[in-house]
């Protein structure tokens, strides 16, 4: 999966809740910061899609449970 699609689609689930977005570019990772929940994404353009599925599965409770974007 490409990564601005991964970023892409956090930040509509993030906004169809009502909760903020926020990136911020650390030294080799991508910070991306959904309500209270912060993680890090790497800066590679493609995702593996098993660690993209991960990646989401970390907002599950802010995005609505695991699985949300399936």
């Amino acid at each position: 999966m490409n990564r601005k699609a991964v970023l892409k689609k956090i930040k509509a689930a993030a906004r169809a809740r009502g909760l903020d977005f926020e990136t911020r570019e650390l030294t080799r990772h991508t910070a991306v910061q959904v309500g209270d929940t912060t993680r890090t994404l790497g800066r590679h353009n493609e995702i593996d899609d098993v660690t993209a599925g991960k990646f989401f599965d970390q907002f599950a409770d802010e995005l609505g449970g695991k699985g949300w974007w399936r």
